[in-house]
């Protein structure tokens, strides 16, 4: 099941931090990144677990052996701004077109009801807090990994969390099986959620890919956290 869009008839504000937050990521992954060209720009500036619970920047590739016996290694770059730094410009970077283009369609379809509902200073400080707990999930789960986390998936799983919390029920348009189908939020989100789930339990410790542990981190983040926001704003 893929989303595509949903009601937005109660929309008041226009959402402008969440243009925001999509345009900056579209920005750094086309002049920064170059599209993923930029191997040693990504290598500077993304997350690595192993940097953050050690304080030390790995500025040499690291050669690695995983549960299934391959050998390989991973590029590093120092860290211009400390490696701590990086865990918010790891938010803004991504790793293909296909990637970005995941992760900005369900920002554009679901970030700006979650703006509407908080408004826009609120909206923009819970983006940042589950993006930076997305990613205490993931060194959580592997605090000696040296393999890179870049995406905004986690503070994405953050803004799904809340949107499911404070609309379960409104109509998410959604792609399945080559037709398009409406179904509340908590079954588009639900079905989602479930799948990260069962990814993150069946996907190798120790194998590189995507952060199934800081999109259910993110997640969990998110439901813990809107309501909080959500204080003294009408969110019916």
């Amino acid at each position: 099941m893929f989303p595509i869009g949903d009601d937005n008839s109660d929309r008041r504000i226009q959402p402008v931090v969440n243009y925001a937050i999509i345009g900056i990521n579209i920005l750094v992954f086309l002049l920064l990144q170059q599209l993923g060209s930029n191997e040693a720009f990504t290598a500077a500036f993304s997350l690595v677990p192993r940097e953050i619970t050690t304080g030390i920047d790995l500025v040499r590739p690291i050669v690695i052996h995983d549960s299934l016996g391959h050998t390989g290694s991973i590029p590093q770059n120092a860290a211009p701004l400390g490696v701590y730094f990086n865990i918010l410009s790891s938010m803004f970077m991504h790793g293909g077109i296909a990637h970005i283009f995941g992760n900005m369609l369900f920002l554009f379809i679901f970030g700006d009801n979650l703006e509407n509902a908080i408004g826009h200073v609120r909206y923009a400080v819970f983006y940042l807090l589950c993006g930076i707990a997305a990613a205490a999930g993931q060194i959580i789960m592997g605090p000696d990994s040296a393999i890179p986390m870049l995406g905004a998936s986690g503070a994405i799983s953050g803004v799904l969390g809340g949107y499911i919390l404070l609309f379960p029920t409104r109509q998410v348009r959604s792609i399945i099986f080559y037709s398009v189908v409406t179904v509340p939020a908590f079954v588009a989100i639900g079905i989602w959620i479930v799948y990260q789930i069962m990814l993150g339990y069946l996907t190798p410790s120790d194998g590189g890919g995507v952060a199934y542990a800081a999109h259910i981190g993110g997640f969990v983040a998110g439901l813990a956290m809107i309501k909080i926001f959500a204080i003294g704003k009408n969110t019916t």
